[in-house]
């Protein structure tokens, strides 16, 4: 399973000590160089995001070779999020893992399987390796993550909470 993911997913699960779900869900995550800067060389030490993408050894950065591509989506995206697409699309991603609204648009248009932090969160509980997720969907709010009303309620009644 080839899974690459955008930075808000990776901050997300920092921020509530969940990054180790992305490793147990899908063993290896890979990276735009946009996806890396905004993370590690621009990231912020508080969330935790910039330590957890530098130490873990099951994320690979890659540079994106399709740069008409990524100058296209520019048109509508931000770097991180166009260089996202673009290397899901080089390497054929089962998953791309988004949380902008545009972007997941821009990947249900192009027929690209996504999946965002709530999601993961939901799929972790599915599999078992969460007993609960409401805790953690509070703390994202918390946190400033801006996810409406109705799909938390959605995720929630998903999980059976």
């Amino acid at each position: 399973m080839i899974v690459v993911s955008n930075t808000t997913p990776l901050i997300g699960l920092a921020i509530i000590q969940r990054f180790d779900l992305l490793c147990q869900l899908f063993g290896r995550i890979h990276i735009a160089q946009a996806v890396y800067d905004e993370a590690v060389t621009h990231g912020r030490e508080e969330g935790g995001a910039k330590r957890e993408v530098l130490t873990a050894d099951w994320i690979s950065m890659h540079h994106v070779q399709n740069h008409s591509n990524v100058n296209l989506f520019l048109n509508e995206l931000d770097l991180g999020e166009a260089e996202t697409i673009a290397l899901a699309q080089e390497l054929s991603a089962s998953w791309v893992l988004m949380d902008e609204r545009k972007g997941r648009r821009k990947l249900s248009q192009l027929g690209l399987p996504k999946i965002g932090t709530l999601g993961i969160l939901l799929k972790s509980k599915q599999t078992g390796l969460l007993p609960v997720i409401r805790p953690d969907v509070e703390k994202l709010r918390q946190q400033g993550f801006s996810i409406s009303q109705s799909v938390i309620d959605a995720v929630l009644h998903q999980a059976g909470e």
